[in-house]
Protein backbone atom coordinates (compact mmCIF):
# COMPACT_ATOMS: atom_id res chain seq x y z
CA UNK A 1 0.00 0.00 0.00
CA UNK A 2 1.61 3.43 -0.68
CA UNK A 3 2.58 5.56 2.07
CA UNK A 4 0.12 7.95 0.93
CA UNK A 5 -2.70 5.56 1.18
CA UNK A 6 -1.72 4.52 4.38
CA UNK A 7 -1.39 7.95 5.65
CA UNK A 8 -4.94 9.10 4.25
CA UNK A 9 -6.98 5.73 5.88
CA UNK A 10 -5.00 6.25 9.01
CA UNK A 11 -6.33 9.65 9.63
CA UNK A 12 -9.63 8.86 7.89
CA UNK A 13 -9.74 6.57 11.61
CA UNK A 14 -7.99 8.32 13.65
CA UNK A 15 -10.88 11.01 13.17
CA UNK A 16 -13.75 9.04 13.59
CA UNK A 17 -12.30 7.79 17.07
CA UNK A 18 -11.49 11.31 18.52
CA UNK A 19 -14.96 12.57 17.21
CA UNK A 20 -16.88 9.36 18.69
CA UNK A 21 -14.54 9.14 21.92
CA UNK A 22 -14.94 12.77 22.44
CA UNK A 23 -19.34 12.35 21.57
CA UNK A 24 -18.48 14.93 18.72
CA UNK A 25 -22.30 15.48 17.52
CA UNK A 26 -20.31 16.70 14.57
CA UNK A 27 -19.66 13.01 13.51
CA UNK A 28 -23.14 12.56 12.26
CA UNK A 29 -22.20 14.74 9.54
CA UNK A 30 -19.58 11.99 8.20
CA UNK A 31 -22.33 9.64 7.40
CA UNK A 32 -22.85 8.52 3.91
CA UNK A 33 -26.77 8.62 2.83
CA UNK A 34 -25.57 5.01 1.72
CA UNK A 35 -25.48 3.61 5.03
CA UNK A 36 -25.34 0.73 6.98
CA UNK A 37 -24.61 -1.13 10.10
CA UNK A 38 -24.69 -2.50 13.42
CA UNK A 39 -24.25 -1.24 16.97
CA UNK A 40 -22.62 -2.35 20.29
CA UNK A 41 -24.50 -5.36 21.58
CA UNK A 42 -27.43 -4.93 19.00
CA UNK A 43 -27.30 -7.77 16.09
CA UNK A 44 -29.84 -5.22 14.76
CA UNK A 45 -28.88 -4.24 10.84
CA UNK A 46 -29.15 -0.47 10.75
CA UNK A 47 -29.59 0.13 6.73
CA UNK A 48 -30.98 4.12 6.56
CA UNK A 49 -28.62 6.90 7.62
CA UNK A 50 -31.60 8.62 9.86
CA UNK A 51 -31.74 5.56 11.89
CA UNK A 52 -27.79 5.19 12.31
CA UNK A 53 -27.84 9.41 13.20
CA UNK A 54 -30.61 8.12 15.98
CA UNK A 55 -28.80 4.87 17.29
CA UNK A 56 -25.12 7.58 17.40
CA UNK A 57 -27.35 9.91 19.29
CA UNK A 58 -28.69 7.16 21.61
CA UNK A 59 -24.86 6.37 22.34
CA UNK A 60 -23.78 10.04 22.95
CA UNK A 61 -26.58 10.37 25.48
CA UNK A 62 -26.44 6.91 27.05
CA UNK A 63 -22.73 7.94 28.03
CA UNK A 64 -22.31 11.73 27.79
CA UNK A 65 -18.80 11.96 29.14
CA UNK A 66 -15.69 11.10 27.02
CA UNK A 67 -14.70 7.62 26.60
CA UNK A 68 -10.96 6.37 26.14
CA UNK A 69 -10.09 3.69 23.12
CA UNK A 70 -7.42 1.61 24.49
CA UNK A 71 -6.42 0.39 20.25
CA UNK A 72 -4.68 -3.07 20.79
CA UNK A 73 -4.71 -3.87 16.82
CA UNK A 74 -5.51 -1.74 13.53
CA UNK A 75 -5.99 -3.28 10.24
CA UNK A 76 -5.69 -0.78 7.10
CA UNK A 77 -7.34 -1.85 4.15
CA UNK A 78 -7.33 -0.34 0.27
CA UNK A 79 -10.18 -1.61 -1.41
CA UNK A 80 -10.50 0.47 -4.28
CA UNK A 81 -9.47 4.16 -5.29
CA UNK A 82 -12.46 5.12 -3.79
CA UNK A 83 -13.72 2.91 -0.79
CA UNK A 84 -11.21 2.23 2.37
CA UNK A 85 -11.40 -0.10 5.60
CA UNK A 86 -10.19 -0.31 8.97
CA UNK A 87 -10.70 -3.00 11.07
CA UNK A 88 -9.58 -2.38 14.97
CA UNK A 89 -9.82 -4.22 17.77
CA UNK A 90 -9.61 -2.33 21.08
CA UNK A 91 -10.50 -1.97 24.91
CA UNK A 92 -13.82 0.76 26.09
CA UNK A 93 -13.17 2.50 29.00
CA UNK A 94 -15.86 4.10 29.74
CA UNK A 95 -16.19 7.28 32.03
CA UNK A 96 -18.05 5.34 35.13
CA UNK A 97 -15.21 2.44 34.78
CA UNK A 98 -15.99 -1.16 34.89
CA UNK A 99 -13.20 -3.48 34.77
CA UNK A 100 -15.62 -6.99 33.73
CA UNK A 101 -16.37 -4.49 30.70
CA UNK A 102 -13.17 -2.55 30.15
CA UNK A 103 -10.84 -6.01 30.05
CA UNK A 104 -13.56 -7.23 26.80
CA UNK A 105 -12.15 -6.58 23.43
CA UNK A 106 -14.63 -4.81 21.64
CA UNK A 107 -14.09 -4.56 17.45
CA UNK A 108 -14.93 -2.09 14.77
CA UNK A 109 -15.43 -2.08 11.31
CA UNK A 110 -15.47 1.11 9.24
CA UNK A 111 -15.67 1.58 5.50
CA UNK A 112 -14.92 4.69 3.71
CA UNK A 113 -16.69 5.57 0.28
CA UNK A 114 -15.01 8.84 -1.18
CA UNK A 115 -18.47 11.15 -2.33
CA UNK A 116 -17.13 13.99 -4.41
CA UNK A 117 -14.74 15.95 -2.48
CA UNK A 118 -15.26 14.09 0.50
CA UNK A 119 -15.26 10.73 2.38
CA UNK A 120 -17.96 9.48 4.11
CA UNK A 121 -18.62 6.78 6.17
CA UNK A 122 -20.79 3.79 4.42
CA UNK A 123 -20.31 1.17 6.56
CA UNK A 124 -20.13 1.00 10.68
CA UNK A 125 -20.30 -2.34 12.59
CA UNK A 126 -18.98 -2.77 16.39
CA UNK A 127 -19.61 -5.73 18.51
CA UNK A 128 -18.74 -5.63 22.06
CA UNK A 129 -18.98 -9.19 23.27
CA UNK A 130 -20.62 -9.06 26.11
CA UNK A 131 -24.30 -10.26 25.97
CA UNK A 132 -27.03 -7.93 24.77
CA UNK A 133 -28.19 -4.31 25.73
CA UNK A 134 -31.74 -3.65 27.21
CA UNK A 135 -34.15 -1.36 25.12
CA UNK A 136 -32.40 1.85 24.97
CA UNK A 137 -28.81 1.10 25.21
CA UNK A 138 -25.85 1.20 22.88
CA UNK A 139 -23.34 0.06 26.12
CA UNK A 140 -25.03 -2.74 27.80
CA UNK A 141 -24.86 -0.61 31.15
CA UNK A 142 -28.43 -1.99 32.85
CA UNK A 143 -26.72 -5.69 32.50
CA UNK A 144 -23.53 -4.33 33.61
CA UNK A 145 -24.26 -2.63 36.99
CA UNK A 146 -26.52 -6.11 38.17
CA UNK A 147 -23.84 -7.78 36.88
CA UNK A 148 -21.46 -5.83 38.94
CA UNK A 149 -24.20 -5.47 41.74
CA UNK A 150 -24.47 -9.24 42.44
CA UNK A 151 -20.41 -9.47 42.47
CA UNK A 152 -20.37 -6.46 44.80
CA UNK A 153 -22.68 -8.60 46.89
CA UNK A 154 -21.11 -12.08 46.36
CA UNK A 155 -17.53 -10.41 47.61
CA UNK A 156 -19.31 -8.56 50.98
CA UNK A 157 -20.68 -12.10 51.52
CA UNK A 158 -17.47 -14.35 50.77
CA UNK A 159 -15.74 -11.80 52.75
CA UNK A 160 -18.08 -11.78 56.01
CA UNK A 161 -17.70 -15.62 55.75
CA UNK A 162 -13.76 -15.61 55.72
CA UNK A 163 -14.10 -12.89 58.15
CA UNK A 164 -16.30 -14.82 60.53
CA UNK A 165 -14.16 -18.07 59.67
CA UNK A 166 -10.81 -16.43 60.56
CA UNK A 167 -12.43 -15.44 64.13
CA UNK A 168 -13.45 -18.97 64.40
CA UNK A 169 -9.90 -20.13 63.53
CA UNK A 170 -8.28 -17.56 65.79
CA UNK A 171 -10.67 -18.09 68.86
CA UNK A 172 -9.86 -22.06 68.27
CA UNK A 173 -6.04 -21.40 68.26
CA UNK A 174 -6.78 -19.33 71.83
CA UNK A 175 -8.58 -21.96 73.20
CA UNK A 176 -7.67 -25.37 75.01
CA UNK A 177 -9.20 -27.95 73.53
CA UNK A 178 -10.55 -30.12 76.72
CA UNK A 179 -11.97 -27.41 78.91
CA UNK A 180 -13.05 -24.71 76.50
CA UNK A 181 -11.40 -21.59 78.24
CA UNK A 182 -7.61 -19.81 77.06
CA UNK A 183 -4.89 -22.12 76.28
CA UNK A 184 -0.66 -21.18 77.31
CA UNK A 185 -0.80 -19.61 74.22
CA UNK A 186 -3.52 -17.01 74.76
CA UNK A 187 -2.06 -16.27 78.19
CA UNK A 188 1.29 -15.40 77.58
CA UNK A 189 -0.19 -13.22 74.80
CA UNK A 190 -2.09 -11.28 77.31
CA UNK A 191 0.09 -11.43 80.04
CA UNK A 192 2.61 -8.94 77.36
CA UNK A 193 -0.47 -7.20 76.88
CA UNK A 194 -1.47 -6.05 80.51
CA UNK A 195 2.42 -6.45 81.52
CA UNK A 196 2.99 -3.28 79.33
CA UNK A 197 -0.24 -2.00 80.04
CA UNK A 198 0.50 -2.31 83.95
CA UNK A 199 4.15 -0.36 83.15
CA UNK A 200 2.30 2.57 81.42
CA UNK A 201 -0.55 3.10 84.28
CA UNK A 202 1.40 1.99 87.09
CA UNK A 203 -1.21 -0.33 88.06
CA UNK A 204 -0.40 -3.95 89.99
CA UNK A 205 -0.67 -7.23 87.76
CA UNK A 206 -1.86 -10.69 89.78
CA UNK A 207 -1.79 -13.42 88.68
CA UNK A 208 -2.93 -17.03 90.75
CA UNK A 209 -0.97 -20.37 89.47
CA UNK A 210 -3.15 -23.63 90.56
CA UNK A 211 -3.21 -27.38 89.96
CA UNK A 212 -5.17 -29.95 91.21
CA UNK A 213 -4.50 -32.30 94.19
CA UNK A 214 -3.05 -35.88 93.70
CA UNK A 215 -4.75 -35.80 90.26
CA UNK A 216 -2.41 -38.75 88.84
CA UNK A 217 -3.95 -40.90 91.39
CA UNK A 218 -7.41 -39.56 90.66
CA UNK A 219 -6.69 -40.46 87.01
CA UNK A 220 -5.39 -43.96 87.97
CA UNK A 221 -8.40 -45.01 89.76
CA UNK A 222 -11.48 -42.82 88.21
CA UNK A 223 -10.17 -43.20 84.74
CA UNK A 224 -9.16 -40.86 81.88
CA UNK A 225 -12.57 -39.84 80.94
CA UNK A 226 -13.44 -38.87 84.91
CA UNK A 227 -10.18 -36.79 84.63
CA UNK A 228 -11.11 -34.80 81.94
CA UNK A 229 -14.42 -33.84 83.68
CA UNK A 230 -12.87 -32.93 86.74
CA UNK A 231 -10.42 -30.66 84.47
CA UNK A 232 -13.71 -29.18 82.70
CA UNK A 233 -15.55 -28.58 86.06
CA UNK A 234 -12.20 -26.57 87.52
CA UNK A 235 -11.96 -24.59 84.20
CA UNK A 236 -16.29 -23.67 84.42
CA UNK A 237 -15.21 -22.96 88.06
CA UNK A 238 -12.46 -20.34 87.09
CA UNK A 239 -14.42 -19.28 84.17
CA UNK A 240 -17.11 -18.26 86.47
CA UNK A 241 -14.96 -16.86 89.07
CA UNK A 242 -12.75 -14.53 87.02
CA UNK A 243 -13.74 -12.37 83.13
CA UNK A 244 -15.93 -9.50 85.31
CA UNK A 245 -13.18 -6.96 84.19
CA UNK A 246 -11.02 -5.90 81.15
CA UNK A 247 -8.15 -7.76 81.28
CA UNK A 248 -9.12 -11.03 83.40
CA UNK A 249 -8.40 -14.17 82.04
CA UNK A 250 -8.77 -17.98 83.25
CA UNK A 251 -6.41 -20.42 81.20
CA UNK A 252 -4.88 -24.31 81.35
CA UNK A 253 -1.26 -23.70 81.66
CA UNK A 254 -0.82 -27.59 80.89
CA UNK A 255 -1.89 -30.90 82.29
CA UNK A 256 -3.70 -30.04 85.53
CA UNK A 257 -2.14 -26.68 85.91
CA UNK A 258 -4.28 -23.52 85.80
CA UNK A 259 -3.26 -19.89 86.24
CA UNK A 260 -5.53 -16.90 86.68
CA UNK A 261 -4.53 -13.19 85.45
CA UNK A 262 -5.65 -10.31 87.12
CA UNK A 263 -4.93 -6.66 85.95
CA UNK A 264 -5.46 -3.68 88.50
CA UNK A 265 -4.98 -6.22 91.41
CA UNK A 266 -3.11 -5.91 94.60
CA UNK A 267 -1.95 -8.78 96.81
CA UNK A 268 -4.97 -8.87 99.33
CA UNK A 269 -7.43 -8.76 96.79
CA UNK A 270 -5.57 -11.40 94.60
CA UNK A 271 -5.53 -13.97 97.66
CA UNK A 272 -9.09 -13.24 98.42
CA UNK A 273 -9.95 -14.29 94.35
CA UNK A 274 -7.78 -17.49 95.18
CA UNK A 275 -9.59 -17.90 98.51
CA UNK A 276 -12.91 -17.99 96.47
CA UNK A 277 -11.75 -20.18 93.35
CA UNK A 278 -10.81 -23.05 96.36
CA UNK A 279 -14.06 -22.59 98.41
CA UNK A 280 -16.25 -22.81 95.04
CA UNK A 281 -14.32 -25.96 93.98
CA UNK A 282 -14.86 -27.36 97.80
CA UNK A 283 -18.17 -26.73 97.32
CA UNK A 284 -18.54 -28.53 94.21
CA UNK A 285 -17.73 -31.89 96.21
CA UNK A 286 -16.24 -33.87 93.33
CA UNK A 287 -15.34 -37.39 94.97
CA UNK A 288 -11.76 -37.98 95.13
CA UNK A 289 -10.59 -40.85 97.51
CA UNK A 290 -7.27 -40.42 97.26
CA UNK A 291 -7.43 -36.67 98.58
CA UNK A 292 -7.08 -35.78 102.29
CA UNK A 293 -10.83 -34.31 102.48
CA UNK A 294 -12.57 -37.09 99.72
CA UNK A 295 -12.85 -35.00 97.41
CA UNK A 296 -10.97 -32.58 94.69
CA UNK A 297 -9.01 -29.96 95.94
CA UNK A 298 -6.58 -27.54 94.35
CA UNK A 299 -3.30 -25.73 95.46
CA UNK A 300 -2.65 -22.12 95.43
CA UNK A 301 0.05 -19.81 94.11
CA UNK A 302 -0.24 -15.64 94.07
CA UNK A 303 1.46 -13.01 93.28
CA UNK A 304 1.34 -9.56 92.39
CA UNK A 305 3.93 -6.66 91.26
CA UNK A 306 3.60 -2.99 89.41
CA UNK A 307 5.42 -4.00 86.05
CA UNK A 308 8.42 -2.55 86.00
CA UNK A 309 10.78 -2.24 82.33
CA UNK A 310 13.94 -3.90 83.75
CA UNK A 311 11.60 -6.96 84.37
CA UNK A 312 10.13 -9.43 82.11
CA UNK A 313 5.98 -10.63 82.35
CA UNK A 314 7.56 -14.33 83.07
CA UNK A 315 9.03 -13.34 86.41
CA UNK A 316 5.05 -12.68 87.65
CA UNK A 317 4.57 -16.53 86.49
CA UNK A 318 7.59 -17.58 88.40
CA UNK A 319 6.96 -16.09 91.56
CA UNK A 320 3.23 -17.64 91.27
CA UNK A 321 4.30 -20.95 90.48
CA UNK A 322 7.34 -21.08 93.42
CA UNK A 323 4.05 -19.96 95.87
CA UNK A 324 2.23 -23.04 94.20
CA UNK A 325 5.37 -25.14 95.25
CA UNK A 326 5.22 -23.78 98.60
CA UNK A 327 1.38 -24.84 98.91
CA UNK A 328 1.91 -28.45 97.71
CA UNK A 329 4.94 -28.56 100.15
CA UNK A 330 2.61 -27.41 102.99
CA UNK A 331 0.12 -30.21 102.72
CA UNK A 332 -1.88 -29.34 99.30
CA UNK A 333 -5.35 -28.26 99.43
CA UNK A 334 -4.16 -24.57 100.68
CA UNK A 335 -3.51 -20.77 99.08
CA UNK A 336 0.26 -19.33 99.11
CA UNK A 337 1.21 -15.96 98.74
CA UNK A 338 4.75 -14.97 97.42
CA UNK A 339 6.75 -12.88 99.39
CA UNK A 340 8.24 -9.79 98.44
Amino acid sequence: MPPDRQKLIRQLFDEYIEMYASRDKRLIDRFSHNFSGYAGSSEVLVQERDEWIKVTLQDFAQVPGRIRIELLDLCLQDLSEDVVATTAFFHIHLPQENTLFARETARLMLVFCREGQAWKITHSGISIPFGYACDGEVYPLTGLNLHSQKLEALVEERTCALEALNNKLQALSNTDGLTGIANRRHFDAVLAQEWARGQRSGTPLAVIMLDVDVFKHFNDHYGHLAGDGCLQALARTLAHTTGRRVGELAARFGGEEFVVLLPRTGPEAALEIAHQIQNELRALALPHEGAPFGIVTVSLGVASTVPQRDKAPDTLVQLADEALYRAKQSGRNCVQQASG
